[in-house]
């Protein structure tokens, strides 16, 4: 087989996707797997259909590559590809959808209220704030509904602050999540399945320098101290990754998927689920694979054969 890595896209999180494919590409080599790493253009179909049994590992990460659509093109192409199918994908991208999907399934999860561009402007902000700030209270998380590595994050102290923070959401898409902010312990946990089901990796506690986990946080080196595992009573830990794996399976989610929680007094909360999770140097997954006793390499050969059993009915 030939493993294609597809990393870079044209989302605002184009910079990450495509470290994290590298990141990949470089493990899976040095794991005796033959690589070859593309982008999403022109030319990406035509070197499907030229490449001897191809096996896709989506490194895309925000828009196209989370949202299902690449997903969906290689569903038609039939070409087996690692991590969840385009329905789960979008319902987990989506973050009004995947909180309620996971609400449903009675898994703690913040009160969160979506609210579309279109609405907010024929509205204005005035008529909103009260009814808002009632139901959930401040301070409060404002996020895009459909987006990833924190970006057009903003948390909101007190009600001048919300309407800028929504502006800032509406910059990377038409929906805007308005959300409780809970504070603890936020800790992301990777769920890894081989074949044997869903199973939690160790949690990793996120201990941002700013106070906030956003953007810079997440990619500058240096600006936030991982702890693997959480420094957290183990009761709490087997909680965080039960939670994890109860939210993988609501999802709808397989192979690999990172879910990001808040515990606040021993109590976990999910936060959101990643079907791509990041591969960077900074990034969680793999810090998570190492406590485990494993690496990026040895874990992406077997999700690979696993995606290729899977494509043969035998998985």
């Amino acid at each position: 087989m030939t493993i294609i890595v597809i990393a870079g896209g044209l989302s605002h999180e184009r910079d990450v996707s495509l470290r994290s494919g590298r990141r990949v590409a470089k493990a899976l080599r040095e794991a005796g797997r033959q690589v070859i790493e593309a982008d999403v253009n022109a030319d990406l179909v035509p070197l499907l259909h030229r490449t001897d049994d191809p096996v896709v590992v989506p490194m895309l990460h925000g828009g196209l590559g989370e949202d299902g659509a690449l997903r969906e093109v290689l569903g038609v192409l039939k070409v087996p590809f690692v991590g969840p199918n385009g329905a789960s994908s979008r319902l987990t991208f989506d973050k009004s959808i995947a909180t309620s999907i996971v609400r449903s399934a009675g898994i703690d999860a913040p009160l969160q209220i979506a609210l579309p561009h279109d609405i907010f402007r024929e509205l204005g902000a005035p008529a909103l704030m009260d009814g808002i700030g009632e139901q959930l209270g401040y301070p409060l998380i404002v996020k895009p509904s459909r987006s990833g590595s924190a970006l057009g994050v903003t948390k909101v102290e007190e009600p001048g602050q919300l309407a800028s923070a929504l502006v800032a959401a509406y910059a990377y898409g038409p929906v805007a999540v308005i959300e409780q902010f809970l504070t603890g312990t936020e800790v992301a946990v990777t769920v890894l399945d081989l074949g044997d089901g869903p199973r939690a990796l160790p949690p990793v506690e996120i201990r941002p320098e700013s106070g906030v986990y956003d953007y810079e946080s997440r990619y500058t080196a240096g600006a936030t101290r991982f702890v693997t595992p959480a420094e957290l009573d183990d009761d709490v830990l087997t909680a965080a990754g039960d939670l994890a794996v109860a939210a993988h399976r609501a999802l709808g989610l397989r192979d690999i998927s990172r879910i990001d929680v808040m515990v606040v007094e021993s109590r976990p909360y999910f936060l959101e689920g990643n079907v791509a999770p990041g591969m960077t140097e900074t990034s969680l997954a793999p810090l998570a694979m190492e406590a485990d006793g494993t690496d990026v390499g040895h874990v992406y050969a077997q999700l690979v054969d696993r995606a290729t059993a899977r494509a043969e009915g035998r998985g």
